[in-house]
């Protein structure tokens, strides 16, 4: 059932249960397989149900390009010791403020481009800056208030099984409700689990989000209005912006449901106008508003810029965090630790070569067969090369776009990505068997920097792949910090 050549969650090298997974394992093996199969069948038809589902764009070969689908849920969870976590969370706090303060200073000062750490080139020419922020001051400085950090596991030369961050999402990331979602079903699938462990809690994230919201509400505002802006219906992640909505009691609002009056946002209600404080917006900058940006948006909301520049509103994010979250930016972060923390990083990035450089690409011409590469704006899986895993068709072609464009594209080592076990169809073992998986905590800037304990755990579910993106085919575990 197990891969020695990856590190394996549950199961140490010579095949033996790790500590943290022996409660666990004693209760699968006790557990009829006639039960799990029927519980995992309620799970389905309980995630139909609610509405837990997503749509895939642009995935032309697929016959349900567009669809709604629903994200494949595993009832094995991915259990984290409580060390482990503790590691983690020191990391992600502390990168996470690294990156509040480098939007906040190349928006004002711009001391790291001064120093000569960061290429003036690499952010004032990336797509994601946004000159319109230049000197804006925003509630605290926190442009990031949400953000999800993507986190791998893989073995690194002495050390076995390290966290290393595979990429920052600070724009709008999404996912957090199949967190909650996730650990809602195991709760109601197998209450007797959570008499056994000691199993941190994840119920209060969208509290602690509004709580986190309310601390930067715009200066002199005691009771702020908190609103969830979305695209609407036909966005992928419309489940998860009603979901937080509801959650949270706050409005979930559309574009054309505010308007500006006065450097003010307002909301249309039954009542009359009510201003708006603070935006929590699942809408890309782009489309905020088409007085600034697209002028062919009609999911925004005219006049915004000018009331966020005013200091009448707050958006979360900010304008112009994508900057930071681009795959070009990545590889300085730990070179901003340094620059505004005075600290080494806690937190290893993955090894990247930056194929705008010489050297860097001449190394991942000689080495695709090897690497993994990715186009800087891309997400979702698409626009990228997974070498081990492609033809020598895909990759002589991918060659030439890399040649065409390389300012486009980093190339990374293929981590031999952490495994856990996983129910899968179809398959050997039993219908167990090891697959790749990655972690999202979401960490929220406030008054303070905090989060709940774990995160999304996304799995590859196609035997070998380790794409674990939704829209490449992967699904969710229930992610478990335990207590002690």
């Amino acid at each position: 059932m197990m891969s020695t050549d990856f590190y394996n969650e549950m199961y140490d090298a010579a095949s033996a249960l790790r500590p943290h997974y022996k409660s666990y394992a004693d209760w699968l093996a006790a557990t009829p397989p006639e039960r799990i199969a029927r519980k995992r069948a309620e799970a389905d038809i309980a995630f139909h149900r609610v509405g837990i589902t997503f749509a895939v764009y642009g995935d032309e070969s697929a016959q349900d390009g567009g669809k709604e689908r629903l994200i494949p849920f595993d009832i094995i969870p991915r259990i984290i010791p409580a060390a482990d976590w503790l590691a983690l969370q020191a990391g992600l706090r502390q990168r996470v403020r690294a990156l509040n303060a480098f939007l906040n200073d190349i928006y004002h000062d711009q001391e790291i481009l001064r120093a000569g750490i960061i290429p003036r080139e690499q952010v004032e020419g990336n797509a994601q800056f946004r000159p319109e922020m230049m000197g804006i001051d925003v509630p605290a400085g926190i442009y990031a208030h949400i953000a999800g950090v993507d986190l791998v596991r893989a073995d690194s030369g002495e050390k076995k099984g390290e966290f290393f961050v595979l990429e920052d999402n600070l724009r709008v990331p999404s996912g957090v409700s199949y967190m909650i979602e996730d650990r809602k079903m195991m709760m109601r699938l197998f209450p007797e689990l959570f008499s056994h462990h000691q199993v941190a809690p994840v119920q209060h994230y969208p509290d602690m989000l509004l709580e986190n919201l309310r601390t930067v509400a715009p200066t002199g505002v005691d009771n702020p209005c908190v609103v969830l802006l979305t695209p609407g219906a036909y966005n992928s992640a419309y489940f998860e912006h009603t979901f937080l909505a509801q959650q949270m009691g706050i409005e979930l609002v559309e574009g054309r449901d505010l308007f500006v009056k006065g450097e003010t946002v307002y909301m249309r209600t039954t009542q009359g106008p009510q201003r708006v404080d603070v935006i929590y917006r699942r809408l890309d900058d782009d489309f905020l508003d088409p007085l600034a940006f697209r002028k062919d948006s009609m999911l925004g909301v005219p006049g915004l810029l000018s009331a966020y520049r005013a200091g009448n509103v707050t958006l979360a994010n900010a304008i112009g965090t994508g900057v930071a979250d681009d795959k070009s930016i990545y590889p300085y972060v730990p070179q901003m630790i340094r620059f505004y923390l005075g600290e080494e990083s806690l937190l290893n990035n993955v090894p990247t070569y930056m194929l705008r450089q010489p050297d860097d690409l001449k190394y991942a011409l000689a080495h695709l067969p090897e690497l993994v590469v990715k186009e800087v704006h891309g997400a979702g899986g698409y626009g990228m090369l997974v070498g081990p895993a492609s033809t020598r068709q895909e990759i002589e072609s991918f060659r030439a776009r890399i040649v065409a464009a390389p300012e486009k594209y980093i190339a990374q080592p293929t981590l031999a990505l952490s495994t856990c076990p996983t129910f899968v169809d179809g398959d050997n073992f039993g219908g167990i068997a090891p697959r790749h998986l990655d972690l999202r905590p979401f960490v929220l800037s406030g008054e303070k920097i905090d989060m709940v304990p774990g995160g999304l755990t996304r799995v590859a579910l196609r035997q070998g792949s380790l794409v674990v993106n939704s829209s490449q085919g992967g699904g969710t575990k229930d992610t478990w910090v335990l207590e002690n």
